[in-house]
């Protein structure tokens, strides 16, 4: 078999096309989710978040396809891509693409397609991305210690990817609820994604550790991959809104209503307050780490869109917790950070666009003048 840099097609621009580019799925669908959540939504922008809604899906039709054909035509650099430790925990964005394109579409698009269609759609895309959430939790962890070689300085934010997809299914599950048959269905419905909410959660709880370990001992990320820091925003503030979305749907589970809705509401709270308290400093570190990597002359790669879905969750996570304690403090802050998503959404967007005209973000990756996780000497 000839090597991936001259096999047939190598020219092809979807050749180099990987599983990272679902991130821009994630970050233009969650744009339109967190903008229409209260206390953040605004009436008169409905139109603005249907639109975005509306390219969130188009982007992954066409990204689906696209993928599809990579696989078909580039199956060698598609492989090349599973074995690369870099590369392959970003197979956890598809399943997050789906479920995030799913929960927009029932959170804003009834007004466009009416609201069976979007319970409908909503419904198919929770599924397929549960599963296929479920499927990158367990394989490329497999992948990870089977036949990825990594090195003492090699943790890294995406690890998280893969794991915290279950997380992304367990807050987005509960608006299904009231769609479901009442009895058993519900009460199934909630308790599975309290067990979604729980695989993530642990698993989040294994790689934070190794990911400040490596910070503490062999210093900042390379550059390009500073941005990923805002990846460890996503279980943090997606966990928070999976814990009170729960909350508010345990009520219509009649099995569940009586015993244990209000201690789901109170565990909302004392869960969600003390994590959001975390997530806000992790942003301040991430911050400062990444201005230092722009003064040092950090370039745009597809890393920046790392901005836009984990500030997301943190937006829909402080308005739950709004939501649920009437404090004003948290719906200022849900406002805030939208204000922050929407312009990293932006930001990266047009980069992104420029990037695809000029044909630079889909050509052949160059070798990296340092190796990810290099533990050479930090610099100042």
């Amino acid at each position: 078999m000839s090597s991936s840099t001259d096999s047939p097609g190598s020219g092809s621009p979807l050749r180099h096309l990987g599983p990272n580019w679902y991130a821009t799925v994630m970050g233009t669908a969650i744009v339109a989710s967190a903008g229409a959540a209260p206390p953040v939504h605004v009436a008169a922008l409905r139109g603005a978040y249907e639109t975005v809604w509306a390219l969130s899906v188009i982007t992954l039709v066409a990204l689906l396809a696209a993928r599809a054909v990579h696989w078909a035509r580039h199956r060698d650099r598609a492989r090349a891509q599973l074995d690369d430790p870099a590369v392959a925990p970003f197979y956890g964005c598809l399943a997050m693409a789906l479920l995030a394109v799913g929960g927009t579409t029932l959170c804003v698009g009834p007004g466009v397609i009416g609201e069976d269609a979007a319970v409908a759609a909503d419904a198919v895309l929770w599924s397929v991305g549960t599963v296929a959430g479920l499927g990158a939790a367990a394989a490329v962890p497999y992948l990870m210690v089977t036949r990825h070689r990594i090195g003492p300085g090699d943790a890294s934010p995406v690890w998280l990817l893969p794991v915290v997809a279950p997380m992304v299914s367990a807050a987005l599950g509960p608006a299904l609820v009231p769609h479901l048959p009442d009895g058993q269905a519900r009460a199934a419905m909630v308790l599975a994604c309290y067990g979604l909410f729980g695989m993530s959660l642990l698993a989040t709880l294994l790689i934070l550790p190794l990911l400040f370990a490596r910070l503490l001992r062999h210093g900042p990320l390379p550059l390009a991959l500073t941005p990923t820091l805002f990846l460890v925003l996503g279980p943090l503030g997606q966990s928070t809104t999976a814990v009170n979305n729960l909350a508010d749907a345990a009520p219509a589970a009649s099995a569940l209503a009586g015993p244990y809705a209000p201690a789901m509401s109170a565990f909302a709270v004392l869960y969600g307050v003390p994590v959001m308290g975390f997530a806000l400093l992790w942003l301040v570190l991430a911050t400062a780490l990444v201005a230092r990597a722009a003064r040092a002359g950090m370039g745009f790669a597809m890393t920046w869109w790392a901005f836009t879905f984990p500030v997301g969750t943190c937006v829909t996570g402080a308005a739950a917790l709004a939501r649920h304690t009437g404090v004003d403090g948290l719906a200022w802050l849900a406002d805030g950070l939208y204000a922050v998503l929407v312009a990293a959404w932006a930001v990266a967007g047009v980069r992104t666009l420029a990037g695809l005209v000029s044909g630079r973000l889909l050509a052949a990756p160059r070798p990296a003048p340092v190796a990810l996780g290099s533990t050479t000497a930090r610099t100042t």
